[in-house]
């Protein structure tokens, strides 16, 4: 398949499975790292908006428009450009004329939408889902063929145990095989302090003494759910779809499972997913303990800088060329 290049710096996270990799904490990591260099934007296909076509958000964007995703980077970060688009080849050359002083383009799970060429790609594999282990669906959780694994420049291998020896480094690398271009990663999950979903600087601990409502609708909670098995006293959970557009009534049977807890130190803990598509009910969530849990990706062996470089590198030398 002909692939188009637009002679950009184009970075292109992606996986070679269905969900549940850490894509949107990695976009976030890679944010973080260039937006003090580069002036950088995110383009993400806007799953399950109600919106077609290109999209920019703005200040009167919601998740109904772009998707819970990319509504996440942009409450996040209000000072990189945040846009949606289902052919890609369509949507870069918009988002570059809408910003025309841009240096480089994060592209959202793009990995296996060959349309267009990126020149630094970035796969994602999750530590107890391996891809080389995988089936294709429905058998397993694959969308792409293993061989595609080739094309990456970046392999990382997520929701790594904290504790992950080298003799376990050494083994999981004779499995992946990487070819002499690739570099492998390994990283495990960390979250931040929760903070109120209608208040940044109201943070809380979740301690042994804490009753905890979890509300989710997320691909994999099973992380969150061991967190709070190791941290509270004891969760409950209110469960939904996958991207579900929570509905007042929906709120109503939280509050009313939440006044249900007998507890006397008690809170509603959800994710950042989940939030961005809760936010709209913020007034009536200002005086109910509704918090959202933070993640983020940490690089083990101390291996982070590297990674940074070969990213920075990229984008630097492109620039240069």
């Amino acid at each position: 398949m002909h692939s188009a290049d637009f002679n950009f710096p184009l970075i292109c996270i992606g996986n070679l499975s269905v969900g549940g990799t850490g894509k949107s904490p990695m976009v976030e990591y890679l944010v973080r790292l260039m937006r003090n260099e580069f002036k950088i934007a995110t383009l993400s296909r806007g799953y399950k908006r109600k919106t077609k076509g290109y999209v920019l958000a703005n200040n009167t964007t919601t998740a109904l428009e772009i998707g819970d995703e990319p509504m996440q980077f942009h409450l996040k970060f209000p000072d990189i450009s945040v846009a949606v688009g289902e052919e890609r080849l369509v949507a870069i050359p918009h988002l570059l004329q809408d910003n025309p002083d841009l240096q480089a383009i994060i592209l959202d799970d793009a990995f296996q939408h060959r349309e267009v060429k990126a020149g630094f790609n970035i796969i994602l594999t999750d530590f107890n889902n391996l891809y080389m282990n995988d089936y294709f669906l429905p058998t397993g959780d694959l969308r792409d063929e293993k061989a595609s694994a080739k094309r990456a420049d970046v392999i990382i291998v997520t929701k790594c145990p904290e504790e992950l020896t080298e003799q376990q480094k050494q083994n999981l690398l004779r499995h992946i095989k990487p070819l002499s271009h690739q570099k492998v990663f390994f990283t495990t999950i960390m979250y931040g302090l929760p903070y109120h979903i209608s208040d940044l600087d109201d943070r809380r601990m979740i301690t042994q003494n804490d009753e905890v409502l979890l509300v989710c609708g997320i691909a994999n909670p099973k992380p969150i759910k061991e967190l709070l098995l190791l941290q509270a006293a004891t969760y409950y959970q209110k469960s939904y779809n996958d991207h579900h557009i929570f509905t007042i009534d929906d709120l109503n049977e939280i509050k009313e499972k939440f006044n249900n807890i007998q507890a006397d130190s008690k809170f509603i803990l959800t994710t950042e997913k989940d939030a961005v598509r809760l936010v709209k009910f913020s007034d009536e969530l200002k005086d109910i303990p509704m918090y959202v849990l933070p993640i983020k990706h940490e690089f083990l062996f101390e291996e982070g800088d590297i990674f940074n470089s070969l990213v920075l590198d990229y984008v630097r030398n492109f620039r240069k060329e």
